[in-house]
């Protein structure tokens, strides 16, 4: 079974007796074997789950001490034989001293205990009153620092960590340690850690923790949730990593406070899995948090392993810390079950009506906004585009239109120009035609078939042979009128190819390929789509209208229209018969591994299991690797034409400019990529 990089990881919150720690181990116990039968490598109980967090000045108490180490040895016992590692909160007695702590056990043995850094003692929270914070181990104020070795357990350096013996075994105890489970790397922080303006988690990531595990017991008022949720989120995303927050539930003590059980799972920002609160029974959630991803994106932010203004490396925070192999992962079956949604369209906004028109704006703004500085850089007098009644030239013309409004110059300084070839249908003409008048710009027609048809004759091209000839003359004759027209207007061309095509190298070389300003060029072809039925829906539904329709209409007809080049005569019955997703594959599934391979390095095998979780069996396995050797064949032969690409504004997070995003050898080899997909 491969594990693509995943590990499954699991917050549980068991309904807690208060000061029974047998009770509650026993709770423990029955969820540790439901996570082992779902596969689950990591999972994390909340604070203190053992004795119980509201137990109050029964901590000061001899015999809930002994109870909860005792309960300790029964869950490790538990574990002999088990690939989980489990996180489980307790007090901790050292050095006479009592400490919040987390345990981490695996497979009949207590690995490490990590205690919390920051204790509350404000409000209803009286933490200070019974333990003593884990920064002693951090500021000298324990002695017995040292290392201690194990079984599959190696510490890098000594230090920062102190000897335990605790539930009949010897293990480190410090807030600074790390722990290896498979791929992953893990550290904990506990509740209040979270809540401050340093939390620890942030010098774990940069020390090796790709997982943050954060054991708490946050209790409910009103609208603490949003918050809590607003600080898990953007914890995981500035430190690039999962986050797993196990909050405590029911069972807890309600003398003064609720606990509703709020757990969350987060990766890099997006929330991956929450538990239902206020539920009177146990709960697990799980999510298949992608290490590596998380581990690609940290080698992409060279800034990450910068952590103070002065340069200081992660490098030095991390020889501060004890590193602790686990083991492997648990064998997980994640073909069989994935927990974690796979977006089938990662470009197209997703979320509710207000979030899809937000995002649809910001990305239109950037694009006009883009458009507007170089046309006032330039003084430019007009904008030429050549307008086929397709997606890629509409959503241009828009841009266009909008920002020729922002500057307050008048819309007829667009020159919007059609110019039918050997394959253009009368519906992509019409639609063209009906466009330019209903947005009021300058309208020009200008037939490529006597030119090209004189070109043929002079370099001695067989018209009846429709090839690459018979297409890319058309398409580089449009260039040529448009170039021309844009220096007697004293304008610039604004190019209408999009993001997908570039990827793809779906342009003809010099002809679509170029322009002076290319508005779409790290615009998709699904959001491309999607833009231009926002634009249609929001901002040009009304207006003039032209034989009955207004711009609106004719957008979303233009949306409907099946995506060609129109380089090769039209069908006997006069529609589109050259379809481009008939001939390189459907725009949305590469997108999606474009979005997949370019954001996170993702290999074939990894691209193919997750399209075959995200499409659903929408396309079978052949036809996914068929048009999977198609992009990364193109991907790698037509890099020349990403090299020389005209200035375009970056929209979203993957962009091929050669000045920006995308630097790779035009003569790069795609052997290595074609070569696993053939083994698949």
């Amino acid at each position: 079974m491969r594990n693509y990089g995943l590990i499954r990881a699991a917050a549980a919150t068991p309904v807690v007796k208060v000061a029974s720690p047998e009770a509650n181990a026993k709770a423990i116990m029955s969820i540790i074997d439901d996570a082992t039968e779902s596969g689950v490598s990591l999972l994390v109980f909340p604070e203190l789950a053992v004795s119980g967090y509201t137990c109050g000045d029964l901590f000061g108490s001899e015999k809930l001490i002994e109870g909860c180490e005792k309960a300790i040895a029964a869950i490790r016992d538990h574990t002999r034989g088990l690939e989980v590692t489990v996180v489980t909160g307790a007090p901790v007695r050292y050095h006479d001293k009592l400490y919040n702590c987390a345990v981490i056990i695996r497979n009949g043995q207590v690995k490490g205990i990590v205690p919390k850094i920051y204790l509350p003692d404000y409000n209803e929270f009286y933490e200070a009153r019974w333990f003593s914070s884990g920064s002693d181990f951090l500021s000298g104020n324990i002695h017995n620092e040292g290392r201690f070795l194990d079984d599959g357990t190696s510490c890098v350096r000594e230090g920062f960590c102190g000897e335990i013996t605790f539930a009949g075994g010897r293990c480190n105890i410090s807030p600074n340690l790390l722990f290896t489970v498979g791929d992953a790397t893990f550290a904990v922080e506990i509740c209040e850690d979270l809540w401050t303006p340093l939390p620890p988690s942030s010098f774990h990531c940069v020390a090796g923790a790709q997982i943050i595990v954060n054991l708490s017991a946050s209790n409910e008022v009103l609208l603490k949730h949003t918050y809590r949720k607003s600080l898990v989120c953007e914890q995981s995303a500035h430190t690039l990593s999962g986050y797993i927050y196990c909050s405590s539930g029911y069972g807890e003590s309600t003398q003064d406070l609720v606990y509703a059980g709020s757990s969350l799972i987060y990766e890099n920002g997006t929330l991956m899995a929450e538990a239902m609160r206020f539920t009177t029974g146990p709960q697990m959630i799980f999510a298949d948090l992608d290490v590596e991803k998380l581990t690609v994106l940290r080698q992409k932010q060279s800034s990450f392993f910068y952590v103070t203004p002065d340069g200081t490396r992660a490098s030095t925070y991390a020889q501060m810390y004890s590193r602790l192999n686990l083991g492997k992962a648990a064998s997980t079956d994640f073909d069989a079950e994935l927990h974690r949604y796979i977006e089938p369209h990662p470009f197209v906004p997703s979320g509710d009506d207000a979030d899809i028109e937000g995002r649809c704006r910001e990305v239109i703004s950037i694009q006009v906004m883009g458009l507007v500085r170089r046309l006032e850089h330039v003084k430019a007098r007009s904008a030429v585009i050549g307008i086929s009644g397709g997606l890629d030239s509409t959503l241009a013309l828009i841009v266009t239109v909008m920002a020729f409004d922002k500057l307050r110059w008048p819309r007829e300084g667009i020159i919007g120009v059609t110019m039918p070839g050997l394959g253009t249908t009368a519906r992509t003409r019409t639609n063209a035609d009906a466009l330019m008048e209903a947005l009021g710009i300058t309208r020009k027609e200008i037939s490529v078939v006597p030119a090209v048809e004189q070109h043929f004759r002079d370099i001695g091209h067989d018209p009846s042979v429709i090839d690459s000839v018979y297409e890319n003359s058309q398409a580089r004759e449009r260039t040529q009128i448009l170039m021309d027209i844009s220096n007697k207007t004293g304008g610039i061309v604004v190019g209408t190819g999009d993001l997908s095509e570039l990827a793809l190298g779906w342009c003809t070389y010099n002809g679509d390929h170029m322009s002076m300003y290319a508005v779409n060029a790290s615009v998709p072809k699904t959001l491309v789509r999607e833009l231009c039925r926002f634009c249609a829906q929001k901002i040009l539904n009304g207006g003039k209208t032209v034989e009955g329709r207004t711009a609106g209409d004719i957008i979303l007809d233009i949306v409907d229209t099946p995506i060609s080049p129109e380089l090769t005569p039209a069908g006997k019955d006069g529609e589109i018969a050259q379809l481009t997703e008939d001939l390189i594959g459907p725009y949305e599934l590469h997108d999606f591994f474009l979005y997949h391979f370019f954001r996170f390095g993702c290999a074939p095998a990894k691209i193919l299991f997750l399209a075959e979780k995200a499409f659903g069996g929408r396309y079978d396995r052949k036809t996914l690797l068929k048009w999977l050797k198609v992009f990364f064949k193109r991907f790698f032969s037509q890099q020349f034409k990403r090299s020389c690409l005209p200035d375009g504004p970056k929209v979203g997070s993957v962009s091929l400019s050669p000045r920006g995003d995308w630097r790779m050898p035009s003569d790069a080899l795609s052997d290595l990529w074609l070569e696993e997909i053939e083994s698949l």
